[in-house]
């Protein structure tokens, strides 16, 4: 955890849309300072005015973190600006979902790299002076896909599924250093965020997560070092749990109350 959380720095990855701005406004309002990264300069810069204008000091940094190079100058830029990095958000990430058959090579690395990889490999660069100093917090966004995986949306809940297991394990391994790691998962996030573009609401056992409640998630993370936070409503949360016991079961469910149907409806495109 890290107290207090006025005046930390930290580092938020997709930064210009989707659940980054909201993110960026929970922290601003925290009195943390901020360097926001995205590959949008327009979308970022309009992100960061809206937080200067509280008083807050926020940079910008465009860059794509599958990118060395760029995550080279993103965490170099930070740091001479904003001053030793506290915080990591690891929010960055993307679905291609669709028949697992129609995915390309290319598709499925460029979802695992930005997915896993890049969140991996931040935190590889950051944690050496986090430990150091005895201070920081790792915070990667996973999902509700990740501990349940859904028909049509194999590679992305495989990269989820990736980050879960990725963060818990990092987080016991940090215990008593001083650097602690959570990890957010969300079902489907109403509103905004990558489910959005589908224009469709959630089906009944899947639930909504609500944005707002997803950015507060992360504060409550740093304020109280949970190693997880699962922001959703009932009945997906406890059916993931019964997956653990009972797959059938939840596999004849999903199908019996056509929620596999709704998944291959949103996510299949006819041919």
């Amino acid at each position: 955890m890290i107290r207090p959380l006025r005046g930390a720095n930290a580092l938020l990855t997709g930064g210009s849309q989707g659940l980054g701005p909201l993110m960026a406004r929970h922290l601003a309002e925290a009195g943390v300072n901020l360097a926001l990264s995205a590959r949008s300069v327009d979308k970022l810069e309009a992100v960061a005015q809206s937080l200067r204008s509280a008083g807050n000091r926020v940079v910008v940094v465009p860059a794509d973190v599958t990118n060395g190079a760029d995550r080279v100058r993103l965490l170099t830029h930070t740091e001479r600006v904003l001053g030793p990095i506290d915080i990591l958000i690891n929010n960055a990430g993307m679905e291609n979902n669709g028949r697992y058959q129609d995915k390309s090579p290319a598709e499925i690395t460029q979802l695992v790299d930005l997915n896993v990889t890049a969140p991996m490999l931040l935190t590889r660069a950051v944690l050496p002076a986090m430990l150091e100093r005895r201070r920081g917090h790792i915070v990667n966004l996973g999902s509700l896909a990740g501990k349940l995986g859904l028909p049509w949306g194999s590679v992305y809940g495989g990269t989820k599924a990736a980050v879960i297991a990725w963060s818990n394990a990092l987080s016991i391994e940090l215990e008593g250093t001083g650097v602690s790691v959570s990890v957010i998962s969300p079902g489907w996030v109403a509103d905004t965020g990558m489910f959005a573009v589908h224009g469709r609401r959630a089906h009944p056992l899947l639930g909504e997560s609500k944005p707002e409640a997803v950015a507060r998630a992360v504060v409550r993370a740093l304020e109280t070092g949970a190693p997880e936070i699962v922001v959703n409503p009932l009945p997906f949360g406890p059916m993931q749990a019964l997956n653990a016991l009972a797959p059938g079961v939840v596999r004849w469910a999903m199908n019996a109350v056509g929620m596999n149907r709704f998944l291959r409806e949103t996510y299949v495109k006819p041919r």
